[in-house]
């Protein structure tokens, strides 16, 4: 196709479409699976609060320093790119065979097989139905956003409105609802071991938000917008967020958190009936769309800059001029999400072991894009007009603790699934012989 090589990404997105981007990517799976896990670490009632606004914190300090990297050095292949220019060609080019075999597929399958687990129980299609609603979903989103950005743009916008309105809805529903007064929590020693997996767990639920960085490329005026589209997301996913697990502790209580695995039906059973659960279900699975589809635009981005940052990979380097879109990069991250369904479907593992899979190396190179703020300050002359993160350097170093802290915790807790994690990132060291085509 003529064009097709030397296209290029363009600045098509407004900060609202960002920010309602970052909301769509975060609002989805964690809320509705990981508050049982973080009860069973809770001592009580306060810590479980506690711990979830520990976590909203260190997530709104990561997104300042994530703005101040996406506004100084707006590029498509966002947090590759910072690897890039910060600590040169090789640890970018590990980090792309991360993101590529490892954390966006991982992450991609892992929300696919959420909303498979609640569409199965809607409309159940047998043993591996989560399997097939899973693969369904990923190839149909990867098929809307091939059209182009625009389409996959639009889906989200639409979805995520509804979605929220729906989240908000359930929380009213179980404040202003009669219901039975929960029984007190059982009080629990929590392990810092166990606290440390909690945070893993919590972070998760927050996470996403530097899925923001890959869209700087396309982004109005970065520069200037690019702060305000990230924090503005991700306060009001921690705003929601909160709501909904005290929405949780006033109907279930501590206790009635722990023994449920599915907390949101849960709740909405005791408020509403079976026909709560069953609206809640929808809303899962709505969110969950939500979250593929955001995971689905930006991971394609970083195939992308691998592409055309290498020249044996330039196929998948190429950007489609006719709707804006990485078509190739979209093609084989697809390919690489659905094998892992298909792994996930068949040891029957799903959403635990694609957790386990990504965190590890997920929060390895977060640790060092953390630390690559203290390298631009040092090489910078002090004039450039960007965001600049507050209370520099303290501020970075406590985000770079908390990434060391999760990746600990991860590491020691998560599993055999973070072993394989860490194997598939070991296999693509030969990546550091090849050199980019374009300078660093």
């Amino acid at each position: 196709m003529p064009g097709t090589v030397s296209a290029a990404p363009r600045a098509g997105l407004t900060p609202t479409d960002v920010t309602i981007m970052v909301v769509g990517i975060v609002l989805g799976i964690g809320i509705f699976k990981t508050p049982s896990l973080v009860a069973q670490y809770s001592s009580d009632e306060t810590v479980f609060v506690l711990l979830w606004l520990l976590g909203g914190l260190i997530t709104v300090i990561g997104s300042v320093c994530y703005a101040e990297l996406g506004s100084a050095r707006p590029d498509a292949g966002g947090e590759y790119a910072f690897l890039r220019e910060a600590y040169g060609p090789g640890v970018a080019l590990l980090f792309a065979w991360a993101r590529c075999t490892v954390i966006q597929p991982g992450a991609i399958t892992a929300a696919a097989f959420v909303m498979g687990d609640y569409a199965n129980v809607l409309w159940p299609l047998g043993t591996y139905g989560p399997g097939v609603y899973a693969l369904v979903s990923i190839t149909v989103f990867t098929l809307v956003n091939y059209v182009g950005t625009t389409p996959g743009k639009l889906t989200q916008t639409v979805v995520e409105v509804i979605t929220v309105l729906a989240m908000l809805g359930i929380v009213i529903a179980a404040f202003v609802a009669t219901v039975p007064t929960p029984r007190e929590g059982t009080p629990q020693d929590s392990s810092p071991g166990g606290i440390g997996l909690a945070m893993m767990f919590i972070l998760l639920t927050y996470g996403g938000w530097n899925e923001a960085a890959y869209l700087s490329g396309e982004l109005e005026d970065a520069r200037r917008n690019m702060a305000r589209a990230l924090v503005v997301g991700v306060l009001i996913v921690i705003g929601v967020s909160l709501a909904i697990n005290l929405a949780y502790l006033h109907v279930l209580g501590l206790d009635g958190i722990r023994d449920t695995n599915a907390v949101g039906a849960a709740m909405m059973r005791v408020v509403a009936g079976d026909t709560g659960a069953t609206i809640t279900s929808v809303v899962v699975v709505l969110s969950t769309l939500t979250t593929l589809n955001g995971l689905i635009i930006t991971g394609s981005r970083s195939y992308y800059a691998l592409g055309r940052d290498v020249a044996a990979l330039r196929s998948i380097g190429t950007w489609k001029e006719h709707g804006s879109t990485p078509a190739n990069a979209l093609v084989l991250q697809g390919a690489v999400s659905a094998a892992l369904v298909v792994f996930g479907a068949a040891t029957r593992a799903g959403f635990r072991a694609m957790v386990a899979y990504t965190s590890p190396v997920f929060w390895f190179f977060m640790l060092l894009v953390s630390l690559s703020i203290y390298v631009f300050r040092r090489r910078a002359s002090g004039d450039e007009a960007h965001y600049r993160v507050p209370l520099y350097p303290v501020t970075p170093a406590l985000f770079a603790l908390s990434c060391l802290w999760v990746l600990w915790s991860s590491l020691f807790y998560a599993g055999w699934g973070s072993i394989i994690g860490v194997a598939v990132l070991l296999a693509g060291t030969p990546l550091l012989l090849l050199r980019p085509t374009r300078s660093c």
